[in-house]
């Protein structure tokens, strides 16, 4: 058997899932130019770690829920009133006139932001659906099986995957706040918010189609 060959599976899959402007990788960009690049990698981390579970969940369960249309249905609905909840936060956070000085974003620990990456990862529903399909048509084009040693490789492929796509944001957007140094972060709650506002629209129109 190739076992390279889930682990090239896992990682495309998470850079192509990670790559377009989201919750997680607009939030790793924002740490960055807040608190620095350091900050940032111990959040994409987090996020990543959670997305290693998220995927070995969703593999483990790919087949069930493949046949059980309703419980993508029930996850895409937790995740719409999910997104809209986090869209109100970041605009009213964005509303919310906050005078911070160096000292004090220098105390934020990297442990806060380690979890507050798993945190925001856990509340993202939308990876779950995703490697449920994913591992399926991979399985039936025969390149994936349901076995542990595929499976362990693809998650890691998985979460490789997603923290190198978070690391390309953090270098990014570090380079871009060299020129325009408050941009993001006047704006970063207002960016993230209007990224899950989409989210929200998207899932809701994927409910109707439903």
């Amino acid at each position: 058997m190739n076992y390279f060959l889930p682990l090239i599976l896992g990682f495309t899959a998470a850079s192509l899932g990670v790559a377009p402007p989201g919750l997680l990788n607009m939030t790793a960009a924002k740490v960055s130019a807040v608190d620095g690049r350091n900050r940032a990698l111990v959040f994409a981390l987090g996020a990543s770690v959670t997305v290693l579970f998220q995927t070995y969940i969703s593999v483990l369960f790919a087949k069930f829920i493949d046949r059980n249309p309703d419980v993508v249905i029930l996850l895409q609905e937790v995740g719409l009133f999910i997104f809209i909840g986090l869209t109100g936060y970041f605009f009213w956070a964005g509303k919310k006139k906050k005078k911070a000085k160096d000292e004090e974003l220098k105390m934020k620990s990297k442990t806060s932001r380690f979890f507050l990456g798993m945190l925001l990862s856990f509340l993202n529903l939308l990876p779950i659906p995703y490697y449920v399909f994913l591992s399926v048509w991979f399985s039936r084009k025969g390149w994936f099986f349901f076995n542990q040693s595929y499976i362990l490789l693809f998650v890691i492929g998985t979460m490789v995957g997603s923290f190198l796509m978070f690391y390309l944001y953090i270098l990014f957007f570090k380079k871009k706040e060299t020129d325009k140094p408050s941009f993001l972060m006047t704006n970063g709650n207002y960016i993230i918010g209007t990224v899950t506002a989409v989210i929200s629209v998207i899932t809701f129109i994927r409910i109707l189609k439903g």
